[in-house]
């Protein structure tokens, strides 16, 4: 099942603007390996699903997947053949805005080539580019 808010205060968004870089959830936080977006985009509820899949498909048990990215915003569609008018259209579906240099997916415990090609499977179900990115860990 597809990932979205179990509850909302408003159930219909405007659509806004993405302009910017990411400047929360940009480094990795949680694992040592992540996958960070280059671009801005809307990733689907089963975007993300079709990752997290794929990378602990890959992964056979070892490490933790951690999802950073969450589709808390909605977005709606009008039926096929539908006139224009009549109001606001019902909410087609849950996106996660992502800007670039968002960290969307973050793996640890596992050696860094197997997480690299993890990610790699992660970043071919993603509708942008993303790169590999490692931990910065302090020298303190």
């Amino acid at each position: 099942m597809a990932l979205m808010p179990k509850r909302v205060k408003y159930r219909k968004h405007q659509r806004g603007t993405l302009k910017g870089v990411a400047t929360r959830k940009n480094y990795v936080a949680f694992g040592e390996y992540g996958l960070q977006a280059l671009s801005a985009h809307w990733i689907t509820g089963r975007q993300i699903e079709a990752g997290r899949v794929a990378a602990t498909h890959y992964l056979h048990r070892e490490g933790k997947v951690y999802i950073r990215i969450f589709p808390d915003h909605s977005y709606s569609a009008k039926p096929l053949e539908t006139r224009m008018g009549k109001g606001k259209a019902e909410v087609a579906g849950w996106v996660a805005r992502v800007k670039p240099g968002t960290v969307m997916f973050e793996i640890g415990g596992v050696e860094e080539s197997v997480a690299k090609e993890a990610l790699l499977r992660v970043a071919h179900k993603m509708p942008i580019r993303c790169r590999f990115v490692t931990r910065r860990h302090s020298l303190g």
